[in-house]
């Protein structure tokens, strides 16, 4: 997905408590919204689990949308021509941390 789309989303969650930002992403209709989703459950859990801290502490300190490598495909089009699709990805870093 391209790191423009999934950035709209992310700008949502951004300094919301797990909780506040796993319901601003359950009822947002932007496609981008369940990968991230999934993000933040696999963040909560390393923390639980690494970090033994609590899921109500935690807050999204940071999200940050990079790009990433691009697919390069091409479609058939007229005149026997080749038609260029770049289909683009992205890397997605999120930081949670506790407050105190």
């Amino acid at each position: 997905m391209a790191p423009r789309k999934v950035r709209l989303a992310a700008d949502l969650i951004r300094g919301k408590s797990v909780e506040e930002a796993g319901l601003s992403l359950q009822f947002l209709t932007r496609y981008a919204a369940e990968p991230l989703k999934k993000l933040l459950k696999s963040a909560v859990a390393n923390g639980k689990h690494n970090f033994n801290l609590e899921k109500e502490k935690l807050f999204v300190k940071s999200i940050r949308v990079d790009k990433g490598p691009i697919l390069k495909r091409s479609m058939p089009r007229a005149r026997g021509m080749a038609f260029p699709i770049h289909k683009h990805t992205s890397h997605i870093t999120i930081i949670l941390s506790t407050k105190d």
